[in-house]
């Protein structure tokens, strides 16, 4: 026995016991108790019958970890994941995708502290169903704590979507340092046009609209050059095709207005599901000065030159411009137009408004229009040798309008001088 205790690593006591049930059991004793028994801790019948056919019917759009929320907030079934999981696939439910190999690539480190980097993107998707109309949402997330901190639901991507997205973030957090996106030119000019005398002066192409914006609030623009690059976001657009598409679904959403009124709480409970802690505690946005006017930022701006009747026009639109101090007319001054969000148009002059809210909102599709380059911005006309300049005048004709009037002085006849100096 104390050899056998030894070899086996148990007591000598424990290998009589096995010794005396080998005599009165046989092979048996050496097996588990409960072998061939039900465990206490199975779960029901009812309930498994409960999951098989929610995962068939309700929530057959759901991958395996969502059912498993949903059945804890909606149905009140409390599971693991990996319960779910077996049962569904002991009732041959298919996995919603497949996994495929990750492919190396190499890891940019987050930033330390939340506000630093902010990654924005549009995903066009049927997100009302496969029978509804594509429709675009906007996102930005922050690259420290993977905090979804603005959403928008708008019809397609365009630089009015980007700048209320960004509206968004200003009024709930503040300015961020960085903003991380891809190469739309929403962001940046990608014309193959020449450059003008005023951009080779600066030495840096005219920002877009929302270029602009960026710059007068201080913000560094960051250009992606691959859609792995800004992964963070890519990600999101994965898990929220997936995800919210259900929500959605479930909520009974089928147009935009109702669908922006169910994006803040969903977005808290997507950040209490998916946010990390940054590095670092703390914000690094830069608070709004109190002085800063959003919507003037947040514009679209034109240069126009002031007629001689005190108005400017956008295209089809003309504003009138009121009198000045003193009945000062603004005749032939160079202003700023600005298109607001809701469509409504604005004048700044010298630092202040002339007009605004102007010409009413006659489509609240606001866009970037081709700005017109201002009258400094204009190459100069060639110079071209006389000959070529005279050869390329009209002759008069015989028959051409006069340019004095009959009764001009110098078409008058005077007979009486001509006869004294031919006397």
């Amino acid at each position: 026995m104390a050899e056998a205790a030894q070899t086996l690593g148990l007591s000598e006591r424990h290998v009589r016991r096995l010794r005396r049930g080998l005599r009165e059991e046989g092979a048996r004793a050496f097996m588990h108790g409960n072998r061939g028994l039900a465990s206490s801790h199975r779960l029901g019948e009812e309930v498994r019958a409960k999951v098989v056919e929610l995962g068939a019917g309700r929530y057959a759009a759901c991958n395996d970890s969502h059912f498993q929320e949903l059945l804890g907030r909606d149905e009140g079934i409390v599971l693991s994941r990996a319960s779910v999981q077996r049962l569904r696939r002991q009732a041959s439910q298919k996995p919603k995708q497949r996994r495929r190999p990750p492919t190396h690539r190499s890891r940019r480190d987050r930033r330390p502290q939340e506000g630093i980097l902010l990654q924005v993107d549009g995903s066009p998707h049927h997100w009302f169903g496969p029978d509804q109309p594509t429709c675009t949402l906007l996102a930005a997330i922050d690259d420290a704590s993977g905090k979804v901190v603005a959403a928008l639901f708008c019809e397609q991507e365009d630089a009015q979507g980007y700048f209320l997205l960004l509206r968004q973030v200003l009024r709930r957090h503040g300015i961020p340092l960085e903003l991380y996106h891809d190469r739309h030119s929403i962001f940046q000019d990608n014309s193959r046009r020449s450059w003008t005398l005023a951009e080779e002066l600066a030495g840096k192409r005219e920002p877009t609209q929302f270029g602009r914006a960026l710059e007068e609030l201080g913000t560094t623009s960051i250009a992606a050059q691959s859609p792995e690059a800004k992964g963070r976001i890519e990600r999101l657009w994965e898990t929220w095709q997936d995800r919210l598409v259900v929500e959605l679904d479930l909520a009974g959403i089928k147009d935009l207005r109702a669908a922006n009124r169910f994006l803040p709480g969903y977005l808290e409970r997507h950040n209490r599901r998916f946010a990390v802690e940054a590095e670092e505690s703390g914000l690094a946005y830069r608070p709004l000065a109190p002085a800063l006017d959003l919507d003037l930022i947040l514009s679209f701006r034109y240069q126009r030159v002031v007629a001689r009747d005190n108005t400017v026009r956008l295209e089809a639109r003309l504003i009138q411009i009121p009198p000045g101090p003193r009945q000062r007319s603004y005749f032939g001054a160079r202003v700023w137009i600005h298109e607001l969000l809701d469509g409504s148009l604005g004048v700044w002059y010298q630092g202040q408004w002339l007009v605004r809210g102007q010409a009413g909102k006659l489509d609240p599709r606001v866009k970037a229009r081709k700005r017109k380059p201002s009258l400094p911005e204009r190459a100069p006309a060639p110079s071209l040798p006389l000959a070529l300049v005279t050869s390329a005048i009209p002759a008069a004709a015989d028959d051409a309008e006069p340019h004095q009037k009959p009764r001009h002085p110098w078409r008058t006849w005077k007979p009486a001088r001509t006869e004294s100096l031919s006397s």
